[in-house]
């Protein structure tokens, strides 16, 4: 969310919402979906997983990214179900 602020030098900006939220681990995420670590990794390769993001050299998962693959491919399945 943007809104009007100053600068930290005074000068009148735009200020965007800085909210840091826990990032998920492979570990985590796997859990939570109920496969295995290395199914998640073969996703990513495919581009058909939840969006995860590269941090050093470790892979994380944003909890609104992984929801949000879940709520879609929910809605997928209702739709091809008529």
């Amino acid at each position: 969310m943007k809104a009007p602020g100053r600068t930290g030098d005074g000068r009148v900006g735009v200020r965007t919402d800085t909210t840091v939220r826990r990032l998920l681990s492979v570990d985590e995420v796997a859990e939570v979906l109920g496969v295995p670590v290395r199914t998640l990794y073969q996703w990513r390769h495919k581009g058909v997983g939840p969006l995860g993001l590269r941090v050093g050299r470790h892979l994380r998962y944003r909890e609104v990214d992984v929801s949000g693959w879940i709520d879609r491919r929910a809605a997928e399945e209702a739709r091809s179900r008529g």
